[in-house]
């Protein structure tokens, strides 16, 4: 849907539907011109913005896509998802002394509610503390991803505690500290101060090549070990996630489709870790991890399995979207600095996985060569 020659500009309302227009019919270049003459219109300029950095990101142009961005944020700058989608720009960019700070901005939005504590204590600043409590927060993957941090808490000398949601509450015993379920009525230890778990890379002043040497921070607990080791027996084990929750926003660009979902469960040895889908008991991420650590490989869209496989330090490889992909599987990379076990395989066009599903095939013969002793590579 390219413009006429010598098309004059209309006026900016009609712009942004013909920017629409274009957008939806896959004309790049013609939405783009659109959205350009149409942000002419300061009543209407946020919204297209908001389209125009959608196009930016999908071309892979991150930096204009970020200036975008802060373009939005000066406009209305008491909007915290606006901020919050700047940060997670930047550091999907690896720009993390600017994109932490504007992370925050997630605590001002109402579903961040449900997670804020109510306690005496103050919210950390990253100022000298003996003791903090820290609170599980947003979703299982995120939990995860952060969970790494509580250990460099405990380095640092600070006596922690974390409060963690039940279906990770036995996982995170593996990092060392008190772990308190949060359910029903809780005994909050008194400590000096407290901190949302994905506030510690902030506050801790970490950078992108500090994380690698963090892992792997968790392993599935002993008494779970010891239950799910007789009921994976010998030979290739693959364990397989090719769809996410429904209810996520993102759902329908990262969840495979039936046919490229039955190229996961028909590879040798495959093994669902869907609970519910597997065959497999699988009551929580503890049983997951168990699991997990009895596979040869993990293959899974972009789920909580692929922060546990990644933060256990097994071989996970991660399928990608086109459209959406999470920020914290950054920008154009195959490798992850969060997870050097996990190996990323990216869509090359929005909702075909054909390309990607041909380099697992690839991809799963180099993998499954036999090394010196006859035993596959892991």
């Amino acid at each position: 849907m390219g413009d006429l020659p010598g098309r004059e500009a209309a006026p900016p309302l009609t712009e942004f539907r013909r920017g629409l227009l274009a957008h939806d019919a896959g004309d790049l270049a013609a939405a783009e011109r659109s959205y350009r003459q149409a942000m002419a219109e300061p009543k209407i300029a946020v919204a297209v913005r908001q389209h125009l950095v959608r196009l930016l990101d999908l071309q892979g142009r991150w930096d204009e896509a970020v200036d975008v961005r802060r373009d939005i944020v000066a406009a209305q700058p008491d909007d915290a998802l606006a901020r919050m989608n700047l940060g997670m720009s930047l550091l999907a960019l690896g720009r993390f002394a600017e994109g932490w700070p504007l992370y925050e901005a997630r605590s001002e939005l109402p579903a961040a509610a449900a997670f804020r504590p109510s306690v005496d204590s103050p919210e950390w600043d990253g100022g000298p503390v003996r003791s903090l409590t820290v609170w599980d927060e947003q979703g299982v993957g995120d939990a995860i991803q952060f969970a790494r941090f509580v250990p460099v808490l405990r380095d640092r000398g600070i006596d922690a505690t974390l409060i963690a949601r039940p279906p990770v509450a036995a996982l995170m015993g593996e990092l060392k500290v008190p772990v308190i379920r949060a359910e029903g009525q809780m005994r909050i230890p008194v400590t000096d101060a407290w901190s949302m778990l994905g506030s510690l890379p902030h506050r801790l002043g970490l950078t992108l090549d500090q994380l690698p040497g963090l892992t792997p921070y968790l392993r599935a607990p002993a008494d779970r070990r010891a239950a799910w080791t007789p009921r994976i027996g010998p030979g290739v084990r693959i364990g397989v996630v090719a769809r996410g929750n429904p209810q996520h926003a993102n759902d329908a660009n990262r969840s495979l489709h039936a046919e490229a979902a039955s190229f996961l469960h028909a590879l040798p040895g495959a093994i669902s870790l869907i609970p519910g889908e597997s065959p497999l008991p699988i009551a929580d991420f503890a049983d997951t991890a168990a699991i997990i650590e009895r596979l040869d490989l993990v293959i899974t869209v972009d789920t909580a399995t692929a922060h546990l496989a990644g933060a256990m330090g097994r071989p996970c490889w991660v399928l990608l979207p086109a459209v959406g992909t999470d920020w914290r599987w950054m920008r154009e990379r195959t490798d992850s600095p969060w997870y050097p076990s996990v190996r990323l395989f990216r869509q090359a066009q929005p909702g075909s996985w054909a390309e990607v599903l041909r380099a697992l095939a690839t991809n799963l013969q180099a993998f499954f060569q036999p090394g010196p002793a006859g035993a596959p590579r892991s």
